[in-house]
């Protein structure tokens, strides 16, 4: 769905429409947005931002708090059209999935249409779509016509696709790896395309195999639907690595509510059983602080940052932070949606 929260907010309040309107944590405490529409994404301000630093970048955005049995009621009208065509359907989060409409008759770019225009009639929000032969070319592709649109790329279009798509685009790779890559000449996937897969494993590990089929695009994961998610988690790596644990611990504030705010729009109703900190250190060693029985409450995540930390004293190129659900508990049905 495009900014989906946003997009009810200013659908049932229509004096915002034309406005900046972020939706998360409030302005006068510590907090993060959930999302924001594209006036306020035109001023720099993205999802996962800490409010006070999208309240820098546009002093006048319009900060609503989370309405989720709101957001809830609309993924349900959603979820009803999207099995009316395929009942493979996998949830990533309340506004987000994919489809395998391989069996369904009808051409996939024209059934894409269908279902954004009966959404748009249902709920009055505009939803983009990929159209693509694997999970990989779908994201990216869905990316690149929003809002309100879609993009089909054929199969025998996918090495033109990938040739000049910037290697950001790609999971997995974020800003430290994105400068990495570009050191070493590969700012394009076509670029990236040079090296030879044992060239990849020696600079990025096991990451460096899996990069040399993405960067062809090259995808060869199933959709799976109603699948249960083990756990929940958020991560980032780290421009300049931390090298004490405070910077750690400032950081964690910030991972930390943007686990919350997943937690609450994606696994309501399933018991958290153990929390986690993960710490990736600049030598890529890792290590992971695990504990049953305690909420996930933010003094229980500096709790166990201080113990991984501890364990070495290492820098630190990233931190995750994660829960994990009881697996005996009955799984939340995630309301799956395009991408946001």
């Amino acid at each position: 769905m495009d900014c989906f929260y946003a997009a009810i907010e200013v659908r049932d309040r229509p004096e915002l429409r034309g406005k900046p309107v972020g939706v998360g944590g409030a302005r006068d405490r510590r907090g993060v947005l959930t999302t924001c529409n594209y006036e306020a994404r035109a001023f720099g301000v993205r999802s996962a931002m800490p409010t006070f630093m999208a309240l820098q970048r546009c002093p006048q955005l319009i900060v609503l708090p989370t309405r989720f049995d709101v957001y809830r009621r609309e993924a349900a009208i959603v979820r009803e059209i999207l099995h009316r065509f395929t009942s493979l359907v996998e949830p990533l989060s309340l506004d987000e999935a994919y489809l395998d409409v391989t069996s369904y008759p009808a051409a996939p770019g024209p059934l894409a249409q269908t279902i954004r225009d009966l959404i748009f009639q249902k709920t009055q929000l505009t939803a983009s779509a990929g159209i693509g032969p694997n999970k990989l070319i779908a994201k990216i592709a869905s990316t690149m016509r929003k809002p309100n649109g879609q993009l089909e790329v054929a199969a025998a279009e996918v090495p033109e696709f990938m040739t000049n798509l910037p290697v950001r685009e790609i999971w997995g790779i974020g800003e430290k790896t994105e400068k990495r890559l570009q050191e070493l000449g590969a700012r394009t996937c076509g670029e990236l395309q040079r090296f030879t897969r044992p060239e990849l494993v020696e600079l990025f590990g096991k990451f460096g195999s899996e990069l040399f089929d993405l960067s062809r695009g090259i995808d060869d994961r199933p959709v799976e639907p109603d699948r249960p998610r083990k756990s929940l988690s958020t991560e980032e790596t780290f421009v300049n690595d931390l090298e004490t644990l405070e910077q750690c611990e400032e950081r964690l504030g910030e991972l930390f509510e943007e686990l919350m705010a997943d937690l609450a729009q994606k696994e309501t109703e399933r018991r958290v059983s153990k929390i986690f900190v993960k710490l990736k250190f600049a030598d890529f060693a890792r290590t992971t602080a695990e504990r049953a029985g305690l909420e996930p409450t933010l003094p229980a995540f500096q709790s166990l940052l201080g113990e991984a930390f501890a364990r070495t004293g290492k820098k630190v190129r990233l931190i995750g932070i994660g829960v994990r659900f009881s697996e005996s508990e009955r799984e939340e049905l995630q309301m799956p949606l395009f991408s946001d």
